[in-house]
């Protein structure tokens, strides 16, 4: 029987169960969205509407709650400054869970954890267009650069006489005379006294 005992353990003893929870919920509030097993994003739901809570009070107590909690003086001042205010007009619904397939292996059931108000990502215009070039980069060269490529690039074997062209556009390109090898030379020559096995005998003996 679990009696007066809330909350699931997730397989860890207390340090580590809170150790886990902690960093699951400051990554949702860096984030504003996580992918995790539905068990351990019911855990990290309580804490991150707790801090939310707090920071909508914003008074010097709650913030040093919420350090005792975080840990990180960067989030805590993100959390009173920008992520809080945006729930202002909400009593109670700052997350919300979303179900996934299961995962391969385990077959754990994934959620996502993510904030339901969020930052509005504003693009600029230069942004997009320097984006764009920076992809765009790879592919094709600039032209100074293909010019000062294409100057110096020369065939090492090649000469000026080969890249002149003949004065009559008609005549082909001289094309070099490759020497055939000479039939008319005997085959390699038989040292030893193997010489003396093939050669002829006169008649007369």
């Amino acid at each position: 029987m679990r009696h007066s005992i809330a909350g699931n353990r997730l397989g860890r003893n207390s340090t580590l169960r809170k150790a886990t929870i902690r960093d699951l919920a400051k990554a949702t509030l860096i984030r504003q969205r996580i992918c995790t097993t539905k068990d351990k994003a019911k855990e990290a739901r309580r804490l991150v509407e707790k801090l939310i809570t707090l920071g909508k009070k914003g008074t010097l107590a709650t913030r040093r709650k919420a350090f005792s909690i975080l840990c990180d003086h960067g989030l805590v001042s993100k959390l009173f400054t920008t992520i809080a205010p945006r729930f202002n007009a909400r009593m109670g619904g700052y997350t919300r869970i979303m179900n996934l397939s299961n995962r391969r292996g385990d077959n754990a059931q994934l959620t996502y954890l993510e904030l339901t108000e969020k930052d509005k990502v504003i693009i600029s215009k230069s942004k997009t267009e320097a984006q764009s070039k920076s992809k765009e980069a790879p592919a094709s060269l600039p032209a100074e650069i293909g010019k000062t490529k294409a100057k110096s690039f020369v065939p090492e074997k090649e000469t000026k006489k080969d890249r002149a062209l003949p004065s009559d556009p008609t005549k082909s390109h001289p094309k070099k005379e490759i020497s055939s090898p000479d039939k008319t030379k005997s085959g390699p020559k038989i040292v030893g006294g193997i010489k003396k096995i093939f050669t002829k005998k006169p008649s007369g003996s």
